[in-house]
């Protein structure tokens, strides 16, 4: 860094445990800690046996279970749940699972006020940001408020032992997005560029060694230290086009979040290269390789990752309209933002092309 260095760098009241076995054990702490005496526990399917220990964990202070998140928060499932919030006359809410079960519980935050503990089971990275999401008539609408900020994030490596390995690299490239646009979003820093570095670095080293070995604890507890960082790195700077693509590719057409930002990213990178040069540079130090996008491209193939938009089961005939909702969209990103140029990036990754950094 330099004396003509210009940045600003926010930091938000989040508390974070990070301890293998903390997901049942840490909460009840965490809610004291908070003040919090009655919460509502919320979760999906697959986080409904550890959400329920944790409200038992809770005792007197479980206010119910609402195990019905879904994925992309439809605002009628939203709805639901504050209702049941209301009715229960919780003063906080535990999100446990994916960024389908904590994007519920901040649809909660943002329509109630009540404190956020965040127990996440994925890399998503959704925890460590002020950013909510819902989605109403196939449109996923996104926005930032400090409120739904969770108050207290409990990582615990044992939760995620039990992530199946096509999820555990999809997330794990779900947070490496993160930190990829977080290099060259317009408010970036040196601190954000210092954990997006290192979080890259540590996720590209956890993943083959998950994929060979699943339940390895050490590499578990690794992947979730990046997951850390590039959710950080996520909640402290504004995204650009890759971000926007993924969300209306999930909202509007229904294509699952992981694996649409695991297709998507190395194309969107290759299309923003050319004017990102220093971000290109640190991601080619981190993943130790002159070609950044080709190489996240083959991270994510080799352990078995989609290759294409058309597997996740998107319809050619869409191209041309998610193009279009993408570019009337407002948002930062280095290179100007066109329905030419996003329908270049979208057939790239709908054919699973060889990535090349000019379409």
């Amino acid at each position: 860094m330099t004396g003509s260095a210009d940045f600003v760098y926010e930091t938000r009241p989040v508390r974070v445990v990070f301890r293998a076995g903390a997901a049942v054990s840490a909460v009840p702490g965490e809610a004291r800690h908070l003040g919090l005496r009655r919460l509502l526990v919320v979760c999906g399917s697959r986080g409904e046996t550890t959400a329920r220990a944790v409200a038992e964990a809770l005792g007197d202070a479980c206010a119910g279970l609402y195990a019905e998140a879904r994925m992309h928060v439809p605002v009628e499932v939203a709805d639901r749940a504050v209702a049941v919030a209301r009715a229960a006359g919780a003063d906080g809410c535990v999100a446990v699972g994916g960024g389908s079960a904590i994007g519920l519980g901040k649809a909660i935050a943002l329509r109630t006020g009540l404190p956020l503990i965040a127990v996440p089971s994925t890399y998503a990275g959704s925890e460590m940001t002020p950013v909510w999401g819902l989605t109403e008539h196939g449109v996923k609408r996104t926005g930032r408020d400090p409120v739904v900020q969770p108050r207290s994030v409990v990582y615990d490596p044992e939760l995620t032992l039990s992530l199946p390995v096509p999820l555990t690299v999809t997330s794990g490239v779900n947070a490496l997005a993160h930190a990829v646009e977080a290099l060259y979003a317009p408010d970036t820093s040196p601190l954000v560029s210092l954990m997006a570095r290192e979080g890259v670095r540590a996720m590209a080293e956890a993943l083959p060694r998950l994929a060979a070995e699943p339940t390895g604890l050490d590499a578990r507890g690794r992947a979730l230290y990046a997951a850390w960082l590039c959710g950080a790195c996520l909640g402290a700077t504004t995204m650009g086009l890759h971000h926007k693509l993924c969300h209306v590719l999930g909202g509007t057409f229904g294509l699952p979040h992981a694996a649409t930002h695991t297709v998507v990213l190395p194309y969107v990178l290759a299309h923003n290269a050319p004017a990102v040069p220093q971000a290109m540079a640190a991601l080619g130090r981190a993943l130790e390789t002159d070609d950044t996008p080709r190489a996240l491209r083959d991270l994510s193939v080799g352990l078995g990752a989609p290759r294409s938009l058309a597997e996740l089961g998107l319809d050619e005939g869409d191209l041309t309209m998610a193009a279009e909702q993408v570019a009337g969209l407002p948002y930062a990103n280095p290179r100007p933002v066109t329905t030419q140029g996003v329908l270049g990036v979208l057939r790239a990754a709908f054919e699973g092309r060889d990535v090349t950094v000019s379409y």
